[in-house]
C-alpha cells in the first residue's frame, strides 16, 4: 500500500474522529474469547491507532495501552481526546518495542496499510509467548440493498477498484472464506465476523465517506467534484431516511492469531 496514501488521513484528522464509527462491544468480548485472556490489564499495542478509535475502547476495558501512529495530525488527535495514553511514532513494518514486550497487538482497519512479510514478524517479535494478534476491519454489510447500490456509485465516481466502504484484505466480502495469514509454526489462527449497526445524522454519514483515503487522495484537484458527488448521495440518501437519521450496518471482521 502507497505510503501518501496510508498517510492522507493526516489532512482529515478531525473528521475522521467525528465520523468514523467505532467498534461494537461484542468484538471486544471475542478478542478476549480468542485470545484467552482479558483486556483488563493486558499490556496492549494498537498499532496503526488513528485518531485512537480502538485505543479508547481497548482502554476503557481495561487494557494498558501504547498506540503506535505514524501521521503527525492522527497523532495529536489521538493526544488531545486520550491524553493519559503512552503514544509512539512508528508503524507496523518496524515496532519501536522491545521484544515479548506486549500480551496483545491490535490493528483496527490498518492492517492494510502494512508490508505484511515485514509486519507479521514484528508483531510475533514483539507478542510474548501465549500473546495474541488481533485484526479487525468495520465492512459495509453490502447484503443491505441501498448499501450495495451506494458502493457501486462509489465505484463509478473513484473507480473501479476503489470505494468508501471499507473491506479487509482477509475477507473482501464479509461471510467469504477465512485465507490464512503466514505466521510462525505452531501460530493458530481464528476468524469471527459480528455484525452491528449504528444510527447517525445524514451529515455524519457523508462525512464518514468523504473521510476514507480513496477521496482524501483527490486533494484540492478533486473537492468539486467530491462536493457533487456527496451531493447527489444526499439527494438518494433522502428518499430512504426522510427522516434525516442513516443507518449504517456493518459487519465487523475479526482475526486473532496467537504465538
Amino acid at each position: 500500500m502507497s505510503s501518501t496514501r496510508a498517510l492522507s488521513f493526516d489532512r482529515a484528522a478531525a473528521q475522521y474522529a467525528a465520523a468514523r464509527p467505532d467498534y461494537p462491544p461484542a468484538l471486544f468480548d471475542a478478542v478476549e474469547e480468542l485470545a484467552g485472556r482479558p483486556l483488563r490489564g493486558a499490556r496492549t499495542v494498537d498499532v496503526g491507532a488513528g485518531t485512537g478509535i480502538a485505543t479508547r475502547l481497548l482502554h476503557a476495558r481495561g487494557a494498558r495501552v501504547t498506540a503506535v501512529e505514524p501521521g503527525p495530525g492522527m497523532a495529536a488527535e489521538l493526544r488531545r481526546t486520550l491524553p493519559s495514553v503512552a503514544i509512539v511514532r512508528g508503524d507496523g513494518n518496524r515496532l519501536p518495542l522491545a521484544t515479548a514486550s506486549a500480551d496483545l497487538i491490535t490493528y483496527a482497519q490498518s492492517w492494510h496499510w502494512t508490508d505484511q512479510e515485514r509486519s507479521m514478524p514484528e508483531a510475533f517479535r514483539v507478542l510474548r509467548p501465549g500473546g495474541a494478534l488481533a485484526l479487525w476491519w468495520n465492512v459495509s454489510d453490502h447484503s443491505v440493498p441501498w448499501i450495495a447500490d451506494q458502493d457501486t456509485r462509489l465505484r463509478r465516481h473513484l473507480g473501479a477498484g476503489n470505494s468508501a466502504h471499507g473491506s479487509s484484505p482477509a475477507s473482501p466480502v464479509p461471510g467469504s472464506r477465512f485465507r490464512e495469514l503466514p505466521g510462525p509454526a505452531g501460530s493458530s489462527f481464528a476468524q469471527r465476523l459480528l455484525p452491528w449497526s449504528r444510527k447517525v445524522p445524514v451529515d455524519t454519514h457523508l462525512a464518514n465517506l468523504a473521510s476514507h483515503s480513496a477521496f482524501l487522495v483527490l486533494g484540492a484537484a478533486g473537492e468539486q467534484a467530491t462536493r457533487r458527488f456527496l451531493a447527489a448521495e444526499r439527494g438518494h440518501l433522502a428518499g430512504l431516511f426522510p427522516d434525516g437519521t442513516v443507518e449504517e450496518r456493518y459487519v465487523a471482521d475479526l482475526i486473532v492469531a496467537i504465538r
